[in-house]
This record gives structure tokens, C-alpha cells and sequence, in this order.
């Protein structure tokens, strides 16, 4: 199966897929910077190739986005811990890994390759990994297969498999089966996500399963301790703003007849809204549906967190999001009307309500947040309007809320640890 797996993908699947990310490209900047991007991995690879020692290690982590790379920076920082003179090379799918993450731990930064077997096969003979980490789902069958046939240890880490999964559908199953058991390491966020895995890669050879957690709590508790040493207060101290984060365009039709209505309503109550990708676009039509209504809007224009005294805030600006929520008391996040929901655990620490769309349940802060009272799903504007003002009026609700999103973080740490340990040990 695996050869017909091979052939499948080489042959019709991933020349598919180049075809139709070629026209994407003539219609989206984000894409042709990031093909551009690929065109230029092999050279720096071969940089990072002539500074390499004989017996010098190195470990390959990939992540799709910044928000994958999360969940790696504490593993990665972890593994430095451990073996400080190792070399570290990191790929990124997307432009907003690439171009946003700046960590010193890092020694090569590229775009992933393109997953053609011989461009993955030239990059693996120059990145000479001791081992290729993946985090969450972006996964590549070229580059496992290429780790697999060169003997190099594979680990996945942070899997999540939703159920209903299309991996466990028949025909799927058997391409999506020869991938994963090309891995030698599997380590899933939870039980649930465990016994997915087992099923769809149970057979001979298969990989070590492990339920060690997501990482990404550590990050967010590591981040939020940096900031709260000068930021204390009492969230009810704070002023009575709702934080809009990382709002794409299929939220607006959503949520923002619903936003003005609470402005409306509750006349001590601002908005700071954030665009996933704050393009002039995204910002004008915001400060014109706002203004419109009445409301008194003023652009960030610069990377802080001191906000204008104007009912609603447009942040134009990129990488201040998870300071903004320690000036909010609710949050929504974007994502959950088209692509999937962005990252809940950054208000969570910061100890808001969270509101979000019903594209989430590949996430499991999600659905730990909803079990816990501090997350509420919302399917349309009428739903997001009721929470938010039982939320605003009741306050034994917004408390109770409040506490148990911050719990939901302090009850998953420790994840990044046991993944450092299991790619060591394993």
C-alpha cells in the first residue's frame, strides 16, 4: 500500500495541488510570497550545509504557521536546554511563521521545500537531521517517506484528531494510514486523540503512541508570566472592553451588527478590533461600518498596548494581541466561520470569557474551555449578542467564567516537558 500510497500522492495528489496553488498565487499576495519563498529554502539550506561539522547534530522542526510555532518554541527551547550545541532548523508553511517568529534559538529559518521527492530529498541530504519534528497536522508525505528511507527518526507531536475525522474514511484511511505509520513517534493531545491515532495506524511497524499534551500551554503561561509581573490588577478592574481577535472576513457578517448592538446598549463598554491581517481593507471597513452607527473609532498606528479613549480601537498592527486581552474583560476570536479558530489560550491566561465560531473542534482548548463554563460557542449574531450581555450584566457569571478559562491553562501545563523527554528518549 505503500508504493500505491507513493505513486498516488507523486503522480495525481500533490501535482493537484501545485496546479491550484499556481492560479491561488494570481489572486493572493500571502501565496506568491510564499511560493517565492520555497524557490530560495534549497540555497540557504546549503548555507546552513557549509557550516555544518562532522559531528554536529541537528533537528528539523516544522510548523504551518506562527500559531504552530507556539506549540514548538517551548520544545525547542527545552531541547537547547538539554543539548545546547545542537544546530536547529525550522520550516514554515505559511508567511505568517516566516516573516513574525524571531527566536534565537534558531539556526536556519526556510519555507518548507516543495514536497517534490527529489527537491525533499536534496534539502534532508544538506539539513543531515538527527531527527524531523512535526507539530500539530501539517504533515508532508514526501518529506516523512524521505525520513523514513534515510533512517532519520520521525515524531509528531500535539496530533489532534477530531472524531469523524475524513483520515478514518474508507480509501482515505489507506493513504492517510501509509503517512502516519512512516512516523516512529506519534504523541497526541489526549486519550481521545490517542485511540484515532491507534486505529488509523495499528498494524505492523506501527509507530510509539504517547498522550503527552500541547506544549502550547506552557507557551501561553510563559508569556502571560512575563507580562502580569507588571500587570496585576483584578479583571474586574480593568476597563469594560471587549477584545475582537484575529478576525477574519467571514466573522464580520457575523459579529459586528452584534458588537454595535452591545456598544449600544451598554454605553461603558469600548471594542479594540483586530484583523487577522490588518490590511488597509480590513481596517477601513471596520472604521466604516463603526463610524456609521455612531461610534468614535481611532487606529492603533503603533505596537501598544495603551489604548485611545474612542469606543473602538483598530489595531493596524501586528504581534501585540496577547498583551491587548489583559486590557479586555471578553473575548471573541475569529476563525471559527471559515478556517478554524485561532488561538483561545492567549485570553484564556489572561482570564477572559471567550466567545468563538463552530469551527473548532480540531482545537482542544476549545472544547476543554466549554466543559469548564469558560468558553461559549456561538453560531450566529443573535447568539453572540446573548452572551455577551449576560456576560456584561451578570457579573457571577462573568467571574465564574472568567476563573475557569484561566484554570483550563493551569490544568494542561507541563505538556512541553514530557514532549522534550519523549524526543529524547523515543
Amino acid at each position: 500500500m505503500n508504493i500505491i500510497s507513493k505513486l498516488v500522492y507523486n503522480i495525481i495528489l500533490f501535482p493537484l495541488l501545485m496546479t491550484l496553488t499556481l492560479i491561488g498565487s494570481l489572486f493572493n499576495k500571502k501565496i506568491r510570497v510564499g511560493i517565492s519563498g520555497r524557490f530560495q529554502s534549497i540555497n540557504k539550506l546549503k548555507s546552513f550545509n557549509k557550516n555544518l561539522n562532522p559531528n554536529d547534530i541537528s533537528y528539523w522542526f516544522h510548523a504551518a504557521s506562527f500559531g504552530e510555532y507556539e506549540q514548538i518554541r517551548p520544545v525547542l527551547a527545552g531541547l537547547k536546554e538539554v543539548e545546547p550545541d545542537a544546530k536547529i532548523i525550522v520550516s514554515f508553511f505559511s508567511p505568517s511563521g516566516y516573516n513574525n517568529v524571531h527566536d534565537d534559538h534558531i539556526d536556519c529559518k526556510i519555507y518548507l521545500p516543495f514536497d517534490f521527492f527529489w527537491t525533499i530529498r536534496k534539502a534532508m541530504k544538506l539539513a543531515r537531521p538527527k531527527k524531523l519534528i512535526f507539530a500539530a497536522y501539517d504533515i508532508w508525505p514526501n518529506l516523512i517517506w524521505s525520513a523514513q528511507k534515510r533512517k532519520i527518526h520521525s515524531t509528531l507531536f500535539a496530533a489532534r484528531f477530531v472524531i469523524g475525522t475524513n483520515k478514518l474514511k474508507p480509501l482515505i484511511r489507506k493513504f492517510y494510514g501509509s503517512v502516519y505509520r512512516s512516523f516512529r513517534t506519534i504523541y497526541t493531545v489526549d486519550a481521545s486523540d490517542y485511540l484515532l491515532v491507534q486505529e488509523l495506524v495499528q498494524g505492523v511497524n506501527s509507530p510509539i503512541l504517547r498522550v503527552l499534551g500541547n506544549p502550547r500551554y506552557d507557551q501561553v503561561k510563559s508569556k502571560a508570566d512575563e507580562f502580569t509581573v507588571a500587570h496585576t490588577e483584578s479583571v474586574l478592574d480593568r476597563e469594560r472592553c471587549i477584545i475582537a481577535g484575529s478576525i477574519h472576513l467571514e466573522d464580520e457578517s457575523v459579529v459586528m451588527t452584534a458588537l454595535a448592538e452591545i456598544l449600544k446598549k451598554h454605553e461603558d463598554v469600548s471594542l479594540v478590533w483586530v484583523p487577522h491581517d490588518p490590511d488597509d481593507s480590513y481596517i477601513n471597513r471596520a472604521e466604516t461600518f463603526f463610524s456609521d452607527k455612531g461610534f468614535s473609532c481611532k487606529q492603533l498606528g503603533k505596537k501598544t498596548v495603551k489604548l485611545p479613549s474612542v469606543r473602538v480601537v483598530l489595531v493596524d498592527v501586528v504581534g501585540i494581541l496577547s498583551r491587548l486581552y489583559w486590557h479586555g474583560q471578553i473575548a471573541y476570536i475569529g476563525g471559527g466561520f471559515s478556517t478554524g479558530v485561532h488561538n483561545t489560550m492567549e485570553p484564556a491566561i489572561a482570564r477572559l470569557p471567550v466567545l468563538f465560531g463552530p469551527k473548532h473542534e480540531q482545537f482542544h482548548a476549545t472544547g476543554e474551555l466549554i466543559k469548564a463554563g469558560g468558553g461559549f460557542l456561538v453560531n450566529n449574531g443573535e447568539e453572540v449578542y446573548g452572551v455577551l450581555d449576560n456576560l456584561l450584566t451578570n457579573q457571577d457569571l462573568f467571574l465564574q467564567a472568567s476563573y475557569a478559562s484561566t484554570d483550563v491553562i493551569h490544568q494542561n501545563l507541563g505538556s512541553s516537558t514530557r514532549v522534550v523527554r519523549g524526543i529524547i528518549r523515543d
